[in-house]
């Protein structure tokens, strides 16, 4: 195991282009689990390469236990790196592949065969090791690529993308067996991919990149309550965020969010926020569970009129319209909505976000302080 700090990592292929990356700042704890998630293009991927010696920074530094590993060659690193494209020589056995680093190493033989078995058994591949690539399915193969690596009992992994070319069944699995191999060996990880539910079920740290930017880095839950900017928000997520533009109000020296149904309107009270903020354009991000019926209690609600359900099983999906912006909420699937019923929606003030529509950074105050302020406020509703 080992610690991994990136301080002001860049990356740029040539003078006059832009930087692939810029400024990385990154650093996780021994045993840790992080995960590089974004967009195509926005960097990742390179960044793991950067790590693994495989592509040379062009600024900054890659330490590892401490020790500045930027200028060493990708043996001398002590990183094993599983690729999206697994990689395996077609011509070997399962056996020779995973035993084919540590015989480069020159490891003696008995160590080689002991280490080969143990893998096997960790990997639940024992039965498949005579037999060559072309004979294994994607989801075996996966795992022959986790093998080779784990083999080198590395100080740190690297994972890009494995799961990306696995079908949705054996991505949700693999996605399982790959944390259950990372708590029992308890070594630092880096994975990246774009897919946010593997951010959010695999990670002990997230880092959201786009443009070669770390647009947020902290945990799971952090990333997913707390998203500093809009981006985040629409990215991090699944169904994404909604996103409402706002019309505020100031009024006893609180703002109002107008809310229209076009079956009712009502002003939701959004907190002491700074002077001149009524002049701003704004948008109210707001999760779709976060969105409820209405059960007898006294926060915000208005009356809308279903569009579109979507069942899935454990829930069920509806679409309405507020602001003239489509709205999705989740809802139990025993509340059944049909096209054209009208729910009487509620929202909570303090689990809302805002968001500035030009620059798209979060505005105001995280919603767990905003609560005492808006302990006095309440709702007011305005008929059609």
């Amino acid at each position: 195991m080992a610690t991994l700090e990136l301080r002001n990592v860049n990356k740029c292929y040539g003078s006059g282009l832009a930087d692939t990356l810029k400024d990385i700042e990154l650093s996780i704890d021994s045993g840790e689990f992080l995960i590089l998630v974004g967009p195509s293009g926005c960097g990742k991927s390179t960044l793991m390469n950067c790590i693994a010696g495989l592509e040379d920074i062009s600024g900054g530094a890659i330490l590892v236990d401490g020790a500045d590993i930027s200028g060493q060659s990708p043996k001398d690193r002590d990183i094993a790196m599983v690729f999206q494209s697994y990689a395996l020589y077609p011509t070997m056995t399962v056996r020779d592949n995973i035993a084919f680093g540590l015989k480069i190493r020159k490891m003696a033989p008995a160590d080689i065969e002991a280490e080969v078995a143990r893998v096997a058994k960790l990997l639940q591949i024992e039965h498949l090791l005579m037999r060559k690539p072309g004979q294994l399915s994607g989801g075996q193969q996966q795992r022959v690529a986790m093998g080779r690596a784990l083999a080198r009992r590395p100080k740190i992994y690297l994972f890009d993308e494995p799961l990306s070319n696995l079908d949705a069944k054996l991505r949700v699995e693999m996605r399982t067996e790959i944390k259950l191999m990372h708590q029992r060996l308890k070594t630092t990880t880096v994975y990246v991919t774009h897919d946010q539910i593997e951010a959010m079920t695999l990670g002990d740290k997230v880092a959201v990149m786009k443009d070669g930017v770390i647009q947020q880095f902290g945990t799971p839950q952090q990333i997913y309550n707390d998203p500093a900017n809009l981006f985040v928000a629409s990215f991090i997520g699944s169904p994404p965020m909604n996103f409402i533009p706002l019309r505020l109000q100031r009024r006893d020296g609180q703002v109002w969010g107008l809310l229209d149904s076009g079956q009712a309107r009502c002003e939701l009270p959004l907190g002491a926020l700074e002077e001149g903020m009524e002049s701003r354009e704004v948008i109210l991000g707001v999760r779709p569970e976060q969105i409820l019926l209405a059960g007898g209690n006294e926060l915000p609600s208005i009356r809308a009129e279903v569009e579109v359900t979507e069942p899935t099983g454990p829930d069920t999906l509806v679409f309405v319209s507020l602001n003239q912006t489509k709205v999705c909420c989740r809802l139990a699937p025993d509340a059944a909505p049909q096209v054209g019923d009208s729910l009487v929606l509620q929202f909570d003030p303090d689990k809302t976000l805002l968001f500035d529509a030009q620059s798209g950074e979060r505005l105001g105050l995280p919603g767990k302080t905003r609560a005492s302020e808006r302990a006095t406020n309440v709702a007011r509703f305005i008929g059609r």
